[in-house]
């Protein structure tokens, strides 16, 4: 369900019962390479070759290796099966002028929501931006990370795209004209 609903200016907005315009609506998942039918290929080639060999190794007396190339077939799928299942976790990040909601979904779909003021919202990235880097929201001593499971690239564009949308945020929220709206000469600042 989109909590989003029109608005008669064309913005959407939060559905929460704010009616603040939603500045930023992301909903970020893990990436899983491998779709069903992948899935299923890969599954069928690791059994025929499995089964293929281990019949081989059945007539030529080692009955035991035939059991171990079942069990490689019933490990593999676990691993895929645990894979897809993590692959079902859900953080979604929304932005209004009144607030920050960050809301993540566990694969078991345990909901757990964080709310935070846009203006004392702070957005941190690990430098230099690699694999193990992390996105750390911060405000009033509490901290959060998210997007743990994104690629490095992702996570730069992502905090980009959140800090434009929290100085967006701070300029409604300070009453400061809006970029387009600001006089020729007046630049608005943002914070980062």
């Amino acid at each position: 369900m989109d909590p989003r609903s029109p608005h008669p200016s064309g913005e959407a907005v939060d559905g929460g019962g704010s009616g603040a315009p939603v500045l930023f609506d992301a909903v970020l998942a893990p990436n899983r390479s491998l779709g069903r039918a992948g899935f299923v290929a890969v599954m069928a080639g690791v059994i025929v070759v499995s089964v293929g060999l281990g019949t081989y190794f059945l007539l030529q007396g080692a009955w035991p290796v035939f059991g171990f190339f079942g069990l490689d077939i019933a490990l593999l799928y676990l691993a895929f099966r645990l894979s897809y299942r993590s692959g079902r976790l859900r953080e979604t990040i929304r932005v209004t002028a009144d607030e920050v909601v960050v809301r993540r979904i566990a694969p078991n779909g345990r909901v757990t929501e964080w709310r935070f003021n846009p203006y004392w919202l702070r957005v941190a990235l690990d430098e230099p931006v690699e694999h193990a880097s992390q996105i750390t929201l911060t405000s009033h001593g509490r901290s959060i990370v998210v997007g743990h499971f994104l690629a490095p690239e992702e996570r730069a564009s992502l905090v980009k795209a959140l800090r434009d949308a929290l100085g967006e945020a701070n300029r409604r929220y300070a009453g400061a004209p809006l970029e387009q709206d600001a006089p020729e000469g007046d630049a608005a600042t943002s914070r980062s």
